[in-house]
């Protein structure tokens, strides 16, 4: 069952501009951005189309051995269907509803991205300047621009794997993002910046610090001044030092681990929800919630936000070898006619993505990181090639369009990375 209060905020944020300007009127708040997609059409996905998406979610949450999940899917011709699945614990009987917050892990990136976008559109910095500008103490990067750094092209190393033990051990602890990029930075560098794709997440600390220092202003305030805001974002923050989130307004977050013997712990996992946001900064530390994560993916899509006219305009493969469609640019992907992102942290695997032209969106979080991003990218991948094949409502017409792979791809994808034995 979709929960009350979350479907009208969801079909109020996804059902266009007009009916958000409506509905916020009345508490004086400006009309968020608009978003150039087709209206989305009222009412729920079919029947059958909600028990494929259903039964794709329910594997990839026994794949992954989360106990819980939610779900956002978004198909402008036909329907929508969110809704919260599982319970909160492992075992317990208090269910998952649509309304809770999560750790959107590597979905910051994209809005690290938009702010240096915007930030360039009015002049305040160029895609072209260098680190050194900005952030003193890295005299060595001297050749790394800010647009590479959002394309995480600076062949800079990442410093999660390093400081996992760590965070589980100490998990309320306050991270200075300075300290955290000083371990990606003393990783070895294995490509001239500026032509191919490395993951790195100290990258995308340094952008943000360059960005505070260019602006005078806070992460948190300029993703809150050029995301949250214009996109009427109310569950989207990037939580600043002693501003993290109640554990009643969250998800639970789980991280199985393997024990000495090497088998994964799935029925009692490790209750990993109080591991700080500071961990990932802009990097990985956005909460939100499942409607505000379908918006932010549709605007990125399209581009709805300042400064976005280039952006995805020189993609790289994401890996050596990547399928054609699967490409990266601008600290987001694009997978097929889909743009989005994915990301784990400590508890939580999210993926967001969306069509700029047809407006089919899904957004998902497992609660769950043992098995990393993936499965929730699968997971996305596999309800959007579902969704993709509902039927039209009544006078609207379904799109042509199509993806480069099919659902069965994606669910014997989750079968085959699943950390949790399969029912």
């Amino acid at each position: 069952m979709r929960h009350p209060r979350h479907t009208r905020r969801t079909a109020g944020a996804l059902a266009g501009a007009v009916a958000l300007a409506v509905a916020l009127a009345a508490c004086t708040v400006p009309a968020p951005a608009p978003i150039d997609l087709p209206a989305q059409t009222q009412g729920d996905l079919p029947d059958d189309t909600v028990k494929q998406l259903q039964d794709a979610a329910t594997h990839a949450m026994a794949a992954a051995g989360a106990s819980g999940a939610v779900v956002g899917v978004w198909a402008p011709w036909s329907g929508s269907w969110v809704t919260g699945l599982g319970t909160e614990t492992p075992g317990g009987k208090d269910s998952v509803s649509a309304d809770l917050r999560f750790k959107v892990g590597q979905i910051t990136r994209a809005m690290t991205c938009d702010v240096l976008y915007a930030l360039a559109d009015k002049g305040t910095v160029s895609l072209d300047d260098p680190i050194t500008d900005y952030v003193s103490g890295v005299a060595d990067l001297t050749s790394i621009t800010l647009g590479e750094l959002c394309a995480s092209t600076s062949g800079i190393g990442s410093y999660s794997g390093q400081l996992l033990s760590s965070w589980l051990s100490n998990p309320m602890r306050t991270w200075n993002p300075r300290e955290l990029a000083s371990f990606g930075l003393g990783e070895a560098r294995t490509i001239e910046p500026g032509t191919s794709y490395v993951d790195s997440d100290a990258g995308y600390l340094l952008l943000g610090l360059a960005l505070e220092r260019a602006s005078g202003k806070t992460a948190s305030q300029l993703l809150d001044q050029y995301i949250d805001q214009p996109l009427g974002l109310r569950a989207t923050q990037l939580p600043s030092p002693g501003s993290e989130p109640s554990k009643s307004e969250m998800l639970q977050g789980y991280l199985s681990q393997r024990d000495a013997a090497g088998t994964m712990n799935c029925a009692t996992p490790l209750d990993v929800t109080a591991v700080s946001t500071t961990t990932g900064y802009t990097d990985s530390g956005v909460v939100s919630d499942i409607g505000d994560l379908g918006r932010y993916a549709q605007a990125l899509a399209t581009g709805a936000l300042p400064g976005q006219t280039d952006r995805f305009s020189a993609p790289l493969p994401v890996y050596a070898g990547a399928p054609s469609w699967y490409t990266t640019a601008g600290g987001a992907i694009q997978a097929g006619s889909l743009i989005g992102q994915s990301g784990g942290v400590p508890g939580y695997a999210t993926a967001a993505f969306a069509d700029p032209t047809t407006g089919l969106t899904v957004a998902v979080v497992l609660n769950n990181s043992g098995a990393g991003a993936g499965l929730a990218v699968y997971l996305a991948w596999e309800l959007a090639a579902l969704a993709s094949k509902a039927a039209a409502a009544s006078g609207e017409t379904m799109p042509e369009a199509g993806l480069p792979w099919t659902a069965q791809q994606y669910h014997d994808a989750i079968t085959a990375a699943a950390i949790c034995p399969l029912p």
